[in-house]
């Protein structure tokens, strides 16, 4: 009897550990169960569909031009339930380079060197000035699940309803998903192509 319980301790041990894995994987923790070719699938049930507006160059339009795209844009927020506003900084984040650097350029003796330092340091400030207007904006609608059953031609009167506000979008495809997630999470905005599995290009090249 005593040989059993020991057992049963143990096999108990095993299954909170197992339990212990699943809830401290990192897609439970962003509460993302996969990504579709049309949307983002949440463990709760729920789907968010993201719509990419195209930005307008604000500064080139009077002030009733500003006022119209105003008004429209709260036309789409009072006419959808569950909408949310994302605003992204589609740049590379060089802060921490350029913390290094400057530290380097204290610390260094040679000249030479000092002088290359502050020619990096230089083309770094460079770039994020020329990037500092890069903006990624989307328009993110939760689909609940009860309304899965007609999810499609839900998106469709969604994407018809801003449309007709006349602003810009494009509704995000899986690709695009992966890289606002990318840009999102680590402010990666250099990979060109995500995979799903890390890994599968090589093993797709020995096949």
């Amino acid at each position: 009897m005593k040989r059993k319980k020991k057992t049963e301790k143990k096999d108990t041990v095993k299954k909170k550990t197992k339990k212990n894995k699943k809830v401290s994987s990192t897609r439970m923790l962003i509460n993302t169960k996969t990504i579709t070719d049309y949307s983002l699938k949440l463990f709760n049930g729920e789907e968010v569909v993201f719509f990419v507006v195209q930005p307008q160059n604000l500064s080139v339009m009077s002030k009733e031009n500003i006022g119209a795209k105003i008004f429209a844009l709260t036309n789409v927020v009072k006419g959808l339930n569950d909408i949310e506003i994302i605003c992204l900084n589609s740049r590379d984040n060089f802060e921490e380079n350029k913390y290094f650097l400057k530290k380097r350029i204290q610390e260094e003796t040679e000249e030479v060197v000092i002088k290359l330092l502050k020619e990096d340091l230089y083309h770094l400030d460079k770039i994020q000035t020329q990037t500092a207007t890069a903006r990624l904006f989307l328009i993110a609608v939760r689909i609940k699940p009860d309304d899965q059953l007609e999810v499609h031609s839900l998106i469709h009167r969604i994407e018809k309803l801003i449309r007709m506000q006349n602003i810009s979008v494009t509704r995000a495809d899986k690709e695009m998903i992966k890289r606002m997630l990318a840009v999102y999470f680590e402010q990666n905005v250099t990979t060109s192509q995500f995979e799903d599995y890390d890994g599968k290009r090589w093993y797709d090249g020995i096949q």
